[in-house]
């Protein structure tokens, strides 16, 4: 069995190179842009689909930070640049949020975008410190409803997906707490485990300290249960049904970006994902490998800039 994965790989790794010369591409460095601070759990995906894909393509897959303003500096920066493979964009829920945060958006979230491939899902997790003294949704809730605006929670800023769960939270139980935005995943949880903030919106980068005993999830905003905390109830089963609020991130190309181009790296993310490498690194990241056509990511960034743009709209919150 691990002789024939060997020679599987050889072959498709061969047969990459066989294509990639056909294309002559890439030859030279690929960037992967991601619009989060170091930190957090899109880059560590990022850092692993490069990792994959410099050995694919036997050419350097390169990850970039361009944070800033609810993910729109990043997003901007691909949309802007050359449609020729080799400046690339993960991204997730947060990309399709933008058209209905800011006003004077330099891009479209669809139109100035070649899809991809969608590269996985996860889900937002509530996360407290034990010294909070709370240790379920009920009594988190029932001691916000005892301190009116007194305590606050954290998100990774105006826009995230974060964000967006918070929102509907908020929305859903009617309490009354004051929202802290932060730059990204890590200053997030940085806050929750200083007692900064009473409770946080954070994604599967929050594992170690959830395993460690130093942070507490109380809640997943998936609609079903996740493998990666599966003692940990959902959003649907404690606060509404129907609530589902799950991330995924994808791999997004400037507009006009080659047919054969995107197709040779849909095929290259689609091996990636499968390797033994990435599988293991995704299990203990917390990230569920859901790779799709182009065609299938362009639907879910059309539907869910509409979902989205609902939950803002039911949340009274005006463009900037």
């Amino acid at each position: 069995m691990k002789l024939s994965r060997i020679v599987l790989s050889v072959i498709l790794l061969c047969g990459f190179a066989q294509a990639s010369q056909a294309l002559d591409y890439p030859n030279k460095f690929v960037r992967l842009i991601i619009p989060f601070p170091p930190g957090g759990g899109s880059e560590a995906q990022a850092r692993t689909l490069a990792a994959q894909l410099s050995k694919i393509w036997n050419q350097q897959v390169i990850v970039e930070n361009k944070p800033g303003a609810g993910t729109t500096i990043g997003a901007a920066y691909v949309a802007n640049s050359a449609p020729d493979g080799y400046t690339l964009y993960l991204n997730s829920v947060s990309h399709t949020v933008a058209a209905s945060l800011y006003s004077n958006l330099r891009y479209d979230p669809v139109k100035s975008f070649t899809p991809i491939s969608r590269l996985s899902t996860s889900p937002f997790i509530l996360l407290v410190n034990p010294s909070l003294g709370v240790n379920s949704m009920a009594d988190l809730l029932a001691l916000a409803r005892s301190k009116p605006g007194k305590l606050n929670y954290g998100t990774t800023g105006i826009g995230a997906g974060p964000y967006l769960a918070a929102q509907m939270m908020v929305a859903a139980t009617k309490i009354d707490a004051r929202h802290v935005p932060f730059n990204g995943s890590g200053p997030l949880l940085t806050a929750v485990l200083g007692n900064v903030v009473d409770f946080g919106f954070g994604d599967p980068s929050a594992l170690p300290s959830i395993k460690a005993g130093t942070l507490k999830a109380l809640g997943v905003t998936s609609i079903k249960r996740s493998a990666i905390l599966p003692d940990v109830p959902t959003f649907d089963e404690t606060i509404q049904k129907g609530f589902d609020m799950a991330n995924w991130s994808s791999i997004l190309a400037p507009a006009n970006t080659p047919p054969e181009i995107v197709n040779f790296i849909n095929q290259s993310i689609a091996t990636a994902v499968k390797s033994p490498e990435m599988i293991k690194a995704f299990d203990a990241q917390g990230f569920e490998p859901a790779p799709s056509s182009p065609e299938e990511l362009r639907e879910l960034l059309i539907s869910e800039v509409k979902k989205y743009h609902a939950v803002l709209e039911a949340a009274g919150v005006k463009p900037q």
